[in-house]
């Protein structure tokens, strides 16, 4: 909606202040900026508001607006006096506005930094957090357009407006004054108000998701007359599942007379039910789409799942029919998933919801499962029910318009029924709210995710989003940091999944192997010491055990403290007859259940060849109770049972390690479900991935921090004014480089030392630089093409006096060109070391990415590169150092000595926090950084700096765009 040309005088309509939010009761709603053409909605939405609000707002009763206030409230600068409206089907439901003023409390224009702000809400959307949501945009308008503090007076009896004030984490001042609260804000964002803003996004996106997977009532919105076609198939699933709430059929081509179809009421529309529907599942041609979207606003269906196709996945008229359907459903306050779904699964016993294609609702289990991908969806439930694994909840999303994987994470990670996430994804449209909470569900649960389209680069189809730039690889480190489990294979989700959902985390590494082959046991241990894990040599208990002898094997084997896992390894037994044995299979289940179940709580998995109703046997649990799944415990040291004691009885008195609250030991688990595998490596992998989860867990259980000695060496106020400096007071959109002495200046404002460099563009030059600099010098070149290529002759080391540097300088041009082409340069030697490069860039999805490794080609070529998001803590930039393949050449390989990697780590700690810091800073170099066994020495930099990107992760809350 824009203004007419003589609203805004002074600044343009601000269409990036529009933005869709989700509010407290998980409904949509839009906030925009209020214009000239709003009056008739602005009378409208006031004659609705009740005496009292009205009273609360002009502290006087106020029947009616005049037509002086309508057109001061509709008439806007969007500078100095800013209106911003909350709209549900496209009518106000609720307004805020602030006013800039000067010291004294009347109207003034900028240099003037506070504003009087006030807010009206509908009273029958009053509680649904409208006022909270307003809060945070028009803060964020106003920082926008230079203000930094809100006044506001407020009645004390409007309790309500109060705690929205007192709630929000700003900074704040509050004193009564004329029988009013008078109330100022400081509008600087702070830790405490970006937590409550996190915080109630979690509750809000939760919420819309929870009303879509627990709907009282859904309609079928195109169930056909006859049997067959997506419509007719999904209210046969519905009403298979034993959906527990209200179910009815939509189809405007139903006869007048038509009362049922397969036992449910049959309606034309939304309209002829009479009553509210909570779910409306939309299975129309796409053309028709439309119309049923604005039958189910108008009857307030609270959420969509559209399963019709001919949306983005159909092209450039496809994506736009797409982004119409999404505003449509927003404006009149609903959620979507689709278009394009294969719908969702609910097994809440609750509920009991299969609003999908699926023809079977999978067996209830913990695990929560999220594709984006029909085709992958149908393909891991028929995997997880051949495996007997259940599903709390399923969801196939199908083109992701509105609903993504990220909302499901949010209600996830309070979601008590799911243990485990499992998610497949092609694209991360937000990947710095991806990651943000992923790393927060992590820290309770287990989350899995398959990245697909990982070499396309694939974007959400429809959506309007940055494009990341970096590569898988980065992705992966990434999602490594934030406690995520990424593996290359559905098939590999599902072995980690099942694992994850029924078994306890692992203390450590330390393996146990058992079982009657020889040779399956060597294939275990062969495949964890690939996997990094620390096996004990397999216990062969010959190919004559029995069942009873697993048993008692396997309760020796957890009652071990030198063990953390056990796998156990079993081939069918062969009959005098030289065939297998059946029933075996069973028989050896119940035991390694009754051993699992008396035993302490460790790990269990079983590999198994050809082992006829092994797997199913073992995965035919007692209980779906939710597992206590503890922080887990330290590694504990190898004390093996005094040799009087059974191992039965060593597992009954073995202290149990304490839950995450410390308040009480974790009892042996019930019995429940062993996952099988028919390979060992599968089996090793899955458990490798649990065992690195586990130390993630109890690594971040304590946060890593910023060193604060950083704080006495760091001058950001300086670096601050000499980036403005830099950039200029019209800068390049396009960003520009710094020159080697500019680069120097700002890291020097962070404690960054670079080894100064003098030009030498002749042999005389050369040798004056050195005489400067003092011998033993270097001379290298600084062409693009030849800058830190060694291996190209590019760099002469060591030049110990001033015949040693003319004859290098001669060598040099000759070889490689003229000085004009080369751009020599001069620098004195630094000490012997190990050189390195450290980098930072700011991806446009991402963010702030840290990088480290060995400097040279074989490490680019190796792809031998660690990543951490920024800010980095003092634990990721540790970790940094040691991910790397080649990090023992750090820590004294073949005899050499250590070099000095605490200096290492305290350089990217500084690095790190320059980028946070100055977000202008948009890629930086340090290369090569020569790391001594004392000391380190930064022999080059390259900064570059750019107009600083928007950071939508730090704003507030808004849906993505369309």
């Amino acid at each position: 909606m824009q203004p007419s040309p003589e609203q805004s005088p002074h600044h343009a309509y601000p269409d990036h202040w529009e933005a869709d939010v989700v509010l407290r009761d998980g409904g949509t709603a839009r906030i925009r900026p209020i214009t000239t053409d709003d009056a008739e909605r602005l009378v409208s939405f006031y004659e609705q508001v009740s005496d009292e609000s009205k009273y609360y707002r002009f502290f006087a009763p106020y029947p009616r607006l005049s037509a002086k206030d309508v057109h001061r409230f509709t008439h806007h600068d969007y500078v100095d006096r800013v209106g911003l409206a909350v709209t549900v089907g496209g009518e106000f439901i609720a307004t805020v506005r602030y006013d800039r003023i000067n010291a004294q409390g009347r109207p003034a224009t900028a240099p003037a930094d506070e504003a009087e702000v006030a807010f009206l809400v509908q009273d029958a959307h009053q509680g649904r957090g409208v006022a909270s949501t307003l809060l945070e945009h028009i803060a964020a308008v106003a920082r926008e357009r230079g203000i930094r503090r809100f006044a506001a007076e407020v009645l004390p009896a409007n309790n309500k407006m109060i705690k929205v004030f007192r709630d929000a984490g700003y900074t704040q001042q509050r004193s009564f004054e004329d029988g009013a609260v008078h109330l100022t804000l400081d509008l600087e964002p702070t830790a405490e108000s970006l937590a409550v803003q996190r915080a109630r996004e979690q509750r809000a996106e939760a919420r819309s998701v929870q009303r879509l997977l627990a709907p009282g009532s859904v309609a079928v919105i195109g169930a056909g007359r006859t049997p067959g076609g997506v419509g007719r198939t999904v209210l046969r699933n519905l009403l298979g599942a034993g959906f527990t709430g209200r179910a009815y059929a939509v189809n405007r081509a139903f006869a007048a007379d038509q009362a049922t179809i397969d036992g449910v009421p049959a309606h034309r529309s939304l309209g002829e039910i009479g009553e509210s529907v909570d779910l409306a599942v939309v299975a129309v041609p796409a053309e028709r789409v439309p119309e049923a979207v604005a039958d189910c606003g108008e009857h307030g269906v609270q959420g969509l799942v559209v399963l019709s196709a001919g949306y983005a996945e159909w092209g450039a008229e496809g994506r736009e029919r797409q982004r119409e359907l999404v505003r449509q459903a927003r404006a009149y306050g609903m959620r979507i998933i689709g278009p394009n779904a294969f719908g969702i699964i609910n097994n809440s016993e609750a509920v009991r919801l299969n609003a999908s294609l699926a023809p079977e609702r999978p067996a209830p289990g913990r695990i929560g499962l999220f594709t984006q991908s029909g085709a992958i969806g149908i393909a891991l439930l028929s995997g997880l029910y051949r495996r007997g694994a259940g599903l709390s909840t399923f969801i196939s999303a199908g083109n992701r318009a509105d609903i993504s994987g990220n909302d499901f994470l949010q209600y996830w990670f309070e979601d008590p029924d799911t243990d485990v996430a499992l998610l497949y994804l092609e694209s991360l449209g937000n990947p710095r709210k991806f990651t943000r909470l992923a790393r927060r569900t992590a820290a309770v649960k287990p989350v899995v995710v398959v990245k697909g389209a990982r070499h396309s680069g694939s974007t959400p189809p429809g959506h309007a989003v940055p494009v990341s730039r970096i590569p898988d690889a980065t992705v992966s480190a990434l999602m490594r940091q934030a406690g995520v489990i990424r593996v290359d294979t559905v098939t590999e989700m599902v072995d980690a999944g099942l694992l994850l959902a029924d078994q306890p985390l692992p203390a450590g590494g330390r393996v146990a192997i058992l079982g009657n082959s020889e040779s399956l046991g060597l294939l275990t241990y062969d495949a964890c010491l690939a996997e990094g894990l620390r096996p004990r040599p397999p216990i062969d208990l010959t190919t004559a055990a029995t069942p009873q002898d697993f048993r008692e094997a396997l309760a020796e084997a957890l009652a071990d403290g030198g063990c953390d896992a056990v796998v156990v390894t079993a081939i069918p037994w062969v009959g005098e007859n030289g065939e297998a044995e059946s029933g075996d299979g069973e028989v050896l289940a119940t035991a390694l259940h009754a051993a699992a179940a008396s035993g302490p709580a460790k790990p269990v998995a079983v590999v198994h060849v050809e082992m006829g109703g092994l797997a199913e046997a073992l995965a035919a649990a007692t209980s779906t109770v939710a597992q206590q799944r503890p922080a887990p415990p330290p590694p504990a040291l190898a004390v093996p049972a005094p040799p009087a004691t059974t191992a039965r009885t060593a597992a009954a008195t073995e202290a149990a390690p304490e839950n995450a609250a410390g308040d009480a030991p974790v009892a042996p688990r019930p019995l429940g479900r062993i996952p099988a595998y028919p390979a060992a490596e599968r089996a090793v992998r899955a458990l490798a991935e649990a065992v690195r989860y586990a130390q993630w867990r109890r690594e971040t259980a304590v946060p890593g921090k910023v060193p604060e000695f950083l704080d006495d060496t760091i001058d950001e106020p300086a670096a601050a004014a000499l980036i403005e400096t830099l950039l200029g007071p019209d800068p390049d959109p396009r960003g520009r480089p710094l020159e080697h002495d500019e680069a120097r200046e700002l890291l020097a404002r962070y404690g960054i030392t670079v080894r100064p460099t003098l030009p030498a563009p002749g042999p005389e030059e050369a040798v004056a630089a050195a005489a400067r600099l003092g011998y033993p010098v270097a001379l290298k070149t600084t062409a693009p093409h030849l800058r830190h290529r060694a291996d190209l002759g590019g760099v002469r080391l060591d030049l110990d006096g001033e015949a040693a540097l003319r004859r290098a300088y001669g060598e040099l041009t000759g070889l490689l060109g003229q000085p004009a082409e080369l751009r020599p340069v001069v620098q004195s030697m630094a000490p012997r070391g190990v050189d390195t490069v450290v980098r930072a860039t700011i991806d446009p999805a991402a963010g702030a990415v840290l990088s480290f490794g060995l400097a040279g080609a074989p490490s680019e070529l190796l792809g031998d590169t660690a990543h951490r998001l920024v800010p980095a803590t003092d634990r990721d930039a540790a970790e940094l150092i040691r991910s790397i393949k080649a990090a023992p050449v750090l820590f004294g390989w073949r005899g050499a000595a250590p070099v000095d990697t605490a200096a290492l780590e305290e350089l990217l700690l500084r690095v790190s926090r320059l980028v946070d810091d100055h977000p202008e800073v948009v890629s930086l170099s340090l290369e090569p950084v020569v790391v001594a066994t004392h000391g380190l020495t930064v022999l080059g930099a390259s900064v570059r700096l750019s107009p600083p990107p928007a950071r939508t992760d730090l704003g507030p809350r808004r849906l993505s765009n369309y």
